[in-house]
């Protein structure tokens, strides 16, 4: 079926001139809202220890794993549910500041070499998404604009328990990202995420290879960009029974502050779509309505409130 064979995009960072290297960002984003990404700066010899070190927290006793608790809304850790029976995370809110590693590392015990590459693999990680939000940002002319630098990360560190009894089940359920943007480091043993064509409803596996990132747009930068960007659905399936380790980076919106398209996005021929929104706020609707693949964006569609006759 149309789609099936389309690979999704892989950016090399380090070859392509500047300018032709935002456009292919912006062009991945808006078809796809996904892309992967080689020499990012991102040492393959951190992202190595990161997993090492994500693997032996992840061996601590549950009652030491539920000390870490929510920084910002669904920030802390995630235990195995019946929604997610096979999925258990961590999340730490600012992983780069040392302030916040410690008091996470402090909480689970970690050792000082485990915190030193928290706080590295943080800060290389977190400035890699925030360069690749700059280049899309400019790839629409909004060049100087500091729109993503002091936005924060939340990082969110997984385990998926995979058996032979659950391949072809979801590992973890379809959903889109709420942030703006997200920089996944996969297992390069064990794949298993697919993306949804939004051309063909199709799943589209992403494989996973070494000192490759997986980049994914999320709900505030549909809102952020009028509707231009795609917030990806994306769901994890059970291919085989090995343990599957992930790292995911949360580029987001400021927590306390609204976001909404700049005015270069909105005329006649682009009215507004989107109720300015804040992260906050936008969780809440998602907890609230129980909605994970984008159906929150309906309850600040102008459209949908304006129909609904909600204020």
């Amino acid at each position: 079926m149309e789609g099936l064979n389309e690979v999704i995009p892989t950016l090399d960072l380090h070859e392509t001139p500047d300018k032709l290297l935002n456009q292919k960002i912006r062009e991945a984003s808006e078809r796809w809202g996904c892309f992967k990404v080689t020499n990012h700066g991102v040492p393959f010899s951190l992202m190595a220890k990161m997993k090492k070190t994500v693997t032996d927290l992840h061996e601590r006793p549950v009652e030491m794993k539920m000390r870490n608790t929510d920084v910002i809304l669904g920030s802390g850790y995630k235990p195995i549910i019946e929604l997610n029976p096979l999925y258990e995370s961590f999340g730490v809110f600012d992983m780069a500041s040392p302030l916040a590693a410690n008091t996470f590392c402090d909480l689970l015990e970690a050792s000082a070499d485990q915190r030193e590459i928290l706080v590295k693999y943080g800060k290389a990680i977190g400035g890699l998404a925030k360069d690749l939000a700059r280049r899309l940002v400019e790839s629409y002319g909004l060049a100087g604009t500091d729109l993503c630098q002091k936005w924060p990360c939340q990082f969110r560190i997984s385990k998926y328990h995979f058996k032979p009894e659950t391949i072809g089940r979801n590992g973890l359920i379809l959903h889109t990202d709420p942030g703006f943007l997200t920089v996944l480091q996969g297992d390069d043993d064990v794949g298993g995420l697919e993306v949804v064509d939004p051309s063909s409803g199709n799943y589209i596996p992403i494989n996973t290879s070494p000192n490759t990132l997986t980049v994914n747009l999320g709900d505030m930068a549909k809102i952020w960009s009028n509707g231009r960007l795609c917030n990806v659905k994306h769901r994890v399936q059970c291919k085989e029974a090995k343990t599957r380790i992930t790292i995911s980076c949360f580029l987001l919106a400021p927590t306390d502050r609204v976001v909404e398209p700049p005015s270069e996005f909105v005329d006649a021929e682009h009215p507004r779509l989107f109720k300015p929104v804040s992260d906050g706020k936008l969780r809440r609707i998602r907890l609230r309505h129980n909605t994970h693949a984008g159906e929150s964006l309906n309850f600040v569609t102008l459209k949908y409130l304006n129909d609904q006759n909600i204020d």
